[in-house]
């Protein structure tokens, strides 16, 4: 069954590990097709934010976006495959954080051919998310197994 198991964290961190091998082979100098593709995103974001909050989100480099989700989806891969929540909170985050920021749906009117493309590809992410929310609810449920409660000893009988 642990064998199961690993084969089925293998598979699911495969998206993960595919992104970010291409993101990092495209990475390049100035963050390659990622950080253009992101730019805009953020911009429009930085606005709303801006604008309902009042808060100035400060401005940061691209690349060095695209090289904190590399990281967090690397990281988070290798742990999750060995079984680690760690690993699973760092999907998580990165699920949690990237997904409203690059799949901006509401941008978009209901009619519009972007605005289905986008919307079917946060559903598929809502689903991942999911599935990590199951992972962590899973893990944590499970009972704890020690060494010492497992070997217990039989009590020792009085000599008289």
């Amino acid at each position: 069954m642990a064998f199961i198991s690993f084969i089925g964290r293998l598979l699911f961190v495969s998206v993960f590990i595919l992104s970010a091998y291409q993101e990092f082979s495209e990475f390049g100098a100035d963050g390659g097709p990622a950080a253009k593709a992101l730019r805009p995103k953020f911009n429009v974001l930085s606005k709303h934010v801006a604008t309902h909050t009042g808060f100035e989100v400060p401005h940061v480099e691209m690349k060095h976006l695209i090289f904190g989700a590399i990281v967090l989806k690397g990281l988070g891969s290798l742990l999750f495959i060995f079984g680690s929540s760690l690993g699973a909170y760092l999907l998580l985050l990165h699920q949690a954080v990237a997904s409203p920021v690059l799949y901006d749906f509401y941008n978009y009117d209901l009619d519009t051919k972007e605005f289905a493309q986008l919307f079917f590809k946060f559903s598929q992410n809502l689903a991942l998310l999911g599935a990590l929310f199951f992972y962590i609810g899973l893990k944590n449920s499970m009972p704890r197994r020690s060494s010492s409660s497992s070997k217990k000893k039989a009590p020792k009988a009085k000599a008289n």
